[in-house]
């Protein structure tokens, strides 16, 4: 008997078939995952309860709710924030790791002049999350309830009167020494590990001022526990609606803005910073999102990667004047 034999055609389809299949495997296995598909930590470079930790839960809260995935929040203060900044940028490039930025972090940290890293080469900027004014607050039995007062009590007893910040390089510490060089009133910084920390001593007596931000002073101010002299945006807060600005009081040049930001690590695919931008962008433009910040003093930003990218870059510059000026430098 002849032995059967498999027509060549259905043989060969086999073989295509089977061709097919194994180029298709390949090319699912070598398609990057879905983003993101688990838990996000968005790390606050500074101890809880300051701003940057106020802003930090309500985005998580609600990038959480947006991804269906947890968003994590970890402080992780030191060195100005810069703890945090390195964690970030050594963290795995996959999108998981963000980081709540400040001008300590992407502007002033020429003060410190042996960082472990490069926050401009390592760090890429997502978005500007918002900003907001500072407000000069002093305690309630230091005699000055103006500027004015304020810096011809700091002339007449040079270096009495302590301001307390969140460390070196800080938005909180910058403003203060702005505020030394532009009304030349000769007041003495004394750094600690976070804003909160300076706080407590702050209502405690231990220092005599702060140029802190609103979300964590409000409180304070409408108890009487703290007086407001100004404020160093250009126009008055909603919430102190009777604190003068800095300009008001006659002080021109001591203008000046905190700033925060949604950060990653340098080589975070362009894809996932794109993504955050964009779903950012919606949450922080939201009215309730935007009701959120203006509760606590602030104003919503949520700019572009590019326009973010352009306005830290000018910010660096502007601020390495004030530390040129003042030779401030860490220890």
């Amino acid at each position: 008997m002849k032995q059967e034999q498999r027509p060549r055609r259905a043989f060969g389809l086999g073989l295509l078939g089977l061709a097919l299949g194994l180029a298709s495997a390949a090319s699912t296995a070598s398609e990057p995952k879905a983003w993101p598909e688990q838990m996000i930590r968005l790390v606050v470079p500074f101890t809880a309860g300051g701003s940057s930790d106020v802003q930090a839960r309500m985005l998580a809260d609600r990038l959480g709710k947006l991804y269906r995935q947890p968003v994590v929040v970890e402080n992780r203060p030191g060195a100005g924030g810069h703890i945090g900044g390195k964690f970030v940028a050594d963290a795995p490039a996959d999108g998981y790791t963000l980081l709540l930025g400040s001008i300590g972090l992407h502007a002033t940290y020429g003060v410190f002049k042996k960082l472990n890293y490069d926050p401009a080469r390592d760090l890429k900027v997502v978005t500007v999350l918002a900003e907001m004014p500072h407000v000069v607050v002093a305690t309630p039995s230091l005699p000055a309830n103006d500027l004015k007062q304020l810096v011809a009590l700091a002339r007449k007893a040079p270096d009495s009167i302590n301001f307390g910040s969140a460390g070196v390089g800080s938005s909180v510490h910058m403003i203060g020494e702005l505020f030394k060089i532009t009304a030349e009133a000769p007041i003495t910084h004394v750094p600690y590990k976070g804003s909160s920390a300076a706080l407590n001593d702050l209502l405690a007596g231990q220092i005599q001022l702060m140029f802190e931000n609103p979300p964590t002073t409000l409180a304070h101010i409408r108890g009487g526990k703290l007086k407001a002299l100004a404020v160093t945006g250009k126009t008055r807060l909603p919430a102190l609606p009777d604190v003068p600005t800095a300009i008001e009081a006659g002080f021109p040049a001591f203008e000046a803005t905190s700033w925060t930001t949604v950060a990653v690590g340098a080589k975070v695919p362009d894809a996932i910073a794109d993504r955050l931008n964009a779903d950012i962008r919606k949450i922080v433009t939201s009215p309730e999102f935007r009701q959120g910040l203006a509760d606590q003093g602030m104003t919503p930003v949520a700019n572009t990667r590019d326009v973010a990218t352009r306005f830290v870059a000018s910010e660096k510059v502007r601020w390495d004047k004030v530390i040129q000026q003042g030779h401030i430098a860490a220890e």
